[in-house]
This record gives structure tokens, C-alpha cells and sequence, in this order.
């Protein structure tokens, strides 16, 4: 290998966006120690290529067709605990971020400020610090003193609750969750109203969003 090539920052992009993997690609090639060893498309590919090329680091989008980018942070997380990724995602509630960075990210940017701050992360992350702007420091520290309280909430769920919440989230109608529990449809939407009333939610959507930022099951069962 050329001396040059030694001190190349190999980066993995991962993202379903042709368009914004062309758009990082032009801004990586502008900084002369950025290079783009490999892209994917989908949660397995990213997965392949860390363990295939072991880059300096990684820019992942959260959104991908195939898995939850959340799984693919943590997959290769378990693979090398030192690994470097950068988080790209729309979504910039301080509950995101945080169950972001708590799957062990290096950083996080808004795809809408990515051109603004894409070097300033790297530089960040490469120096081996944690990126975040301070705003979403504030944030991450004011949800850690209340994110115990999902948890409150679930627990206050009966267990014939909690039973059918994971039916729910798993994709049952109201009449395959009463044949399998063999109890009427009206029971189960009496279950189903106490169960939004206690969770403080309105609709299913909310329910399995409760579900996975909380990790409550293994959906994949």
C-alpha cells in the first residue's frame, strides 16, 4: 500500500437515496483525506462491507428498506465496539437522538444540515470525541431524567394487557387476537381502550412506535 493510501479515511456510506449518497460523495471527495471505500443500499450490505473492509467509518442512514438502522448500529456495534458511525435521520425528537447515541453512536446529524456540518462531525468523531450539537446535548440530558417513565407506564399494564399489546404491535386483527386468547372482540377492544388510556396514546401507530423506541418485544418472533 502507498504511503498516500495509509493515510486515507476509509469511509462506508449506508443509504437507500441514490441522490443523497451522490451528494456525500461530493462533499467527501473535496476533503483530500476522504475517501469512499464502499456504499450500501440496505441494513445487510452495510453490515457485510464493515466486516469485509473494516473503514475508519461509517455514515448510516436510520431509515433502510430492509431493518431499522437502529439494528444495523447495534449489529456492528457488537462486531467492533470501537467502530466510528455517524448517524444521518429527519427525525430530531430528543428521544431519537437519544436511543441513538444509547446504541452507540459516534454522532448524529439532520440530513438537513448535513452539508453545513458533515466535515466539522468527521473531524470530531476521527479526533475520537462524541458528536453532538449543544442543543441536542441539552435535550438528550433533560430525556435521560424521564425516560425511566415508559417503562412506569408499562409495568402499570395488567399482564392480560400487556398480552395483547404485543399481539397488536405484532400485526393481529382484533378478531385473531380474540380467537387466540378465546375471549370475545368486545373484551379485546375493552383491553385495547385501557391500554391506550394508560400508555397516554391515541392511535395503533403510536402503540408500536411505545414498542420499539422502548425494545418491549422481540417482533421478529
Amino acid at each position: 500500500m502507498a504511503h498516500g493510501e495509509q493515510n486515507k479515511i476509509n469511509i462506508v456510506l449506508v443509504d437507500d437515496h441514490a441522490i443523497l449518497i451522490s451528494g456525500l460523495k461530493l462533499l467527501l471527495q473535496k476533503r483530500e483525506p476522504f475517501q469512499v471505500a464502499g456504499v450500501a443500499e440496505n441494513g445487510e450490505k452495510a453490515i457485510e462491507l464493515y466486516e469485509k473492509l473494516k473503514p475508519h467509518l461509517m455514515i448510516l442512514d436510520i431509515s433502510l428498506p430492509d431493518m431499522n438502522g437502529l439494528e444495523v448500529l447495534k449489529h456492528i456495534k457488537q462486531i467492533d465496539e470501537n467502530a466510528k458511525i455517524i448517524v444521518l435521520t429527519m427525525y430530531e425528537d430528543e428521544e431519537y437522538i437519544s436511543l441513538i447515541m444509547k446504541a452507540g453512536a459516534s454522532g448524529y446529524i439532520p440530513k438537513a444540515a448535513v452539508d453545513e456540518e458533515l466535515y466539522t462531525a468527521i473531524d470530531t468523531v476521527m479526533e475520537g470525541y462524541i458528536y453532538l450539537r449543544p442543543k441536542e446535548v441539552t435535550s438528550i440530558m433533560k430525556f435521560k431524567q424521564t425516560e425511566g417513565s415508559a417503562f412506569k407506564l408499562y409495568a402499570s399494564l395488567s399482564p392480560r394487557e400487556k398480552e395483547i399489546l404485543q399481539l397488536i404491535v405484532k400485526g393481529h386483527s382484533l378478531t385473531e387476537i380474540a380467537e387466540e386468547l378465546i375471549i370475545s372482540i368486545k373484551t379485546v377492544d375493552t383491553h385495547k381502550t385501557r391500554i391506550f388510556h394508560k400508555l397516554n396514546i391515541n392511535k395503533k401507530s403510536e402503540l408500536v412506535e411505545f414498542a420499539l423506541k422502548n425494545n418491549l418485544f422481540n417482533l421478529s418472533s
